[in-house]
């Protein structure tokens, strides 16, 4: 599955849902499907957007938060994943797109191109609501799920290797924090 295609089938799903996307492809991703108040893009913090994204909802459980990671950066901070569960945030949906390699430092196989199951680390970490994708109707129809139902939820999205990066205009942080809060008033 590809990552663009995958972020504008998700974008097509929210209406006012905060989305808070790693660095890399899955911010340029997002910018290129959708630019929108509500997204926070993280920039240069690589393995923290599941944290971000824990504290986002939080201190907004009256709205569902979408987190869209990748399998390096989760690879990274596997305590968040514990965290999520103890927590048990209900509006909390966390996206991993997994392509199996390390994108924004050249393209090295991650630990999943050679076993490792995140959906099963999820699981294993005390998420009980766990699902994998590998196509875009599955995707679609997980995220359904996921939007309506009481999580916290992680649904692993196996997308192809990156290919290319989408064009953007990068939005400065300050500027990018201070659309973000304000769809919070």
């Amino acid at each position: 599955m590809d990552r663009l295609e995958a972020t504008r089938l998700l974008v097509g799903k929210l209406s006012n849902e905060p989305v808070v996307a790693n660095l890399g492809m899955a911010t340029r991703d997002l910018c290129a499907a959708q630019d929108r108040d509500a997204n926070f893009y993280m920039w240069g913090a690589m393995g923290l957007a599941s944290s971000v994204g824990l504290g986002v909802a939080l201190a907004t459980p009256d709205r569902k938060v979408v987190v869209l990671d990748g399998d390096g950066s989760i690879l990274m901070n596997l305590g968040s994943l514990a965290t999520i569960a103890r927590e048990r945030p209900r509006n909390l949906v966390h996206v991993v797109c997994d392509n199996q390699q390390w994108g924004e430092t050249g393209g090295q196989p991650t630990h999943t191109a050679t076993g490792t199951d995140l959906a099963s680390v999820a699981r294993g970490a005390g998420i009980s609501k766990v699902a994998s994708a590998s196509t875009l109707e599955e995707l679609g129809k997980v995220m359904d799920r996921a939007l309506k139902e009481d999580g916290p939820w992680c649904v692993v999205a196996r997308i192809e290797p990156d290919t290319e990066r989408p064009t953007i205009n990068r939005i400065e942080p300050e500027v990018n924090l201070w659309r973000f809060r304000r769809t919070f008033e």
